[in-house]
This record gives C-alpha cells, sequence and structure tokens, in this order.
C-alpha cells in the first residue's frame, strides 16, 4: 500500500480542519478548544482518506475534496464524543485519552459535538466558494451527507443500538443497526469523493456498494478487536461490549466465523471497483483496514 500518499491525505485533513476551528472571538475559544480536543486526537482518518481516494479514482484531484473529506471527519468526530456520553456509551476514555466530557464536562461535550456537526456543511460550502467544485456539486453533497448522517442513516444506528442493549437482537436487525451506523458514514465519504470528481451515477453506486461492505466488514472487525485487542494497543477499553450486554458479530457468529466475514464483506468491496479504472489504491486500503490491529 502507498502509505505516502495515504499520509499525505491525512495531513491535508488535519491541517484543512485545524485552520477551520479557529475561535472567532475569545469568548469562545473554550468551545473551540473542546472541538479541537477531539479533532486532535488521532485517529486513522478513514473517511477523509477514502473521500479523497474516490475523488481520484473518479479522475478529480484529491485536493479538491478536501473541504468534503473534512466534513464526514467533522460528522463522524462529533459522534465519537456524543457516543462516550454517559447518557450513550458512558466511556471515560477515546484513543488513549480522557473522553471529551470527562474534560470539558458533559454540557461543553455535547455543544462541542453540536459545533462540530454544523461546521460540517459550512466547510462544503466553503470549497464551492474556493472554486474547489461547482455550487451544484456543493447541494449535492449536503445533500449526501445529510441522508447518511441523519435519522434515517448513522444517528437511526445509534437509536438501534441504544435500543438494542441487553437484548439479543437478530442478525437482521443487527445488519440494519451497523449499516446505518458504521456503513452510512463510510458511504458519505465514498460518495462525497465522487462528488468532488463530478462521477457519474454509476460510480457513485458502486462507491456506496464498496463503503457498505468495507463499513460492515469495518465493524465486525471493531467487535473481534473487543475481544481480542488489548487497551494499549486500541487506545480505549476493551470488553465494554460484554460488559453492556450489546449484541455483536462475535456473540453471534464467534470469533472464526467474523475473521470469514470480515474477508468475504472485503472481497465484495473490492469487486465493486471494478467500475472503476484507477481502483488499485483503494483496493489496496481495504485489504489494509480487514487485517488492522487497532
Amino acid at each position: 500500500m502507498n502509505f505516502d500518499k495515504i499520509n499525505n491525505y491525512r495531513k491535508l485533513a488535519d491541517e484543512y480542519m485545524i485552520n477551520a476551528l479557529k475561535a472567532p472571538i475569545p469568548a469562545l475559544s473554550g468551545m473551540y478548544d473542546a472541538m479541537l480536543y477531539s479533532v486532535k486526537n488521532g485517529g486513522k482518518r478513514v473517511r477523509p482518506v477514502l473521500a479523497m481516494m474516490f475523488c481520484e479514482a473518479s479522475g478529480g484531484n484529491p485536493e479538491s475534496a478536501v473541504p468534503l473529506a473534512c466534513a464526514v471527519e467533522f460528522v463522524h468526530t462529533y459522534s465519537l464524543i456524543h457516543d462516550d456520553l454517559p447518557c450513550m456509551d458512558n466511556d471515560d476514555y477515546r484513543r488513549g485519552k480522557l473522553s471529551n466530557h470527562k474534560v470539558f464536562g458533559e454540557a461543553n461535550a455535547v455543544l462541542a459535538g453540536d459545533g462540530l456537526l454544523t461546521a460540517a456543511f459550512s466547510l462544503i460550502s466553503d470549497g464551492a466558494e474556493k472554486g474547489l467544485y461547482s455550487s451544484g456539486r456543493a447541494v449535492a453533497a449536503v445533500k449526501a451527507l445529510s441522508s447518511y448522517a441523519g435519522a434515517s442513516g448513522m444517528v437511526g444506528g445509534q437509536f438501534i443500538d441504544l435500543a438494542g442493549e441487553g437484548e439479543k437482537l437478530p442478525k437482521e436487525k443487527l445488519e440494519l443497526m451497523d449499516r446505518l451506523k458504521t456503513g452510512a458514514l463510510i458511504a458519505s465519504a465514498c460518495v462525497l469523493g465522487c462528488i468532488a470528481a463530478n462521477a457519474d451515477d454509476k460510480k457513485i453506486k458502486a462507491a456506496e456498494d464498496f463503503a457498505y461492505n468495507l463499513g460492515i466488514a469495518f465493524q465486525i472487525r471493531d467487535d473481534i478487536l473487543d475481544v481480542t485487542g488489548n487497551t494499549k494497543t486500541l487506545g480505549k477499553l476493551t470488553g465494554s461490549d460484554s460488559e453492556n450486554e450489546k449484541s455483536t458479530y462475535v456473540s453471534l457468529y464467534g470469533l472464526e466465523k467474523c475473521e470469514e466475514l470480515v474477508n468475504k464483506l472485503t472481497d465484495r468491496a473490492i469487486a465493486a471497483l471494478a467500475e472503476f479504472e484507477n481502483g488499485g489504491d483503494l483496493k489496496d486500503f481495504a485489504l489494509y483496514l480487514s487485517k488492522r490491529e487497532k
């Protein structure tokens, strides 16, 4: 895999997000500190990387997709801040550091998440104003991101997740939950990358197919690591799914079957890349994610 390219995409995203989160007045510095705390708290930047990769695979300049890539990462980061809250998953650590609410308090953590969510759509309009893509492309990006991230996407998946605590979810409901909670936001990154490059509907559909298969594989790998990983490597406490009595793929299928499912879904994701003439980097990235240890 071309790690130099991946790291460059990550650097582009990091720089853009940090520059976008400068407090406009001193009175709001505490708010922006809370937002930056979670944005700068590491992470694999999977979604921004995918957005820029799909832009390139669709024949566009990956740098033109940076605002859209960062918009998805803002939404992802807000969701993590809220996920960690006591009323949600109640996690004290995220990526090896204290969760946002443990540092800034619950109310400010909620506001930091709200700030990142709304800032995401500002980034999309900023990209159009800078001439990186047309206003029509910006409208398409807003429509896609709001759909994938909203009540019929990621938020809906979290609702199913919370409602299912203490219950043994059937296979179909577990897959629906993860398709929405994890797959939808990954799909938004892939689709927004295509939108930045003005890709046709066939490529956008292929990107979505890739994303949903990759998203479920990604979630199954997370479930595996919650059992087999360690706190030092993962940067968060392991065993939380079992402790919270959550239904997972491991509890449903066992570790061996889950490894098989990750490989099968990754193969399906790679097959969807046939629509792209330059999908080699995406294939390598999908295989890399399927074997990750953190």
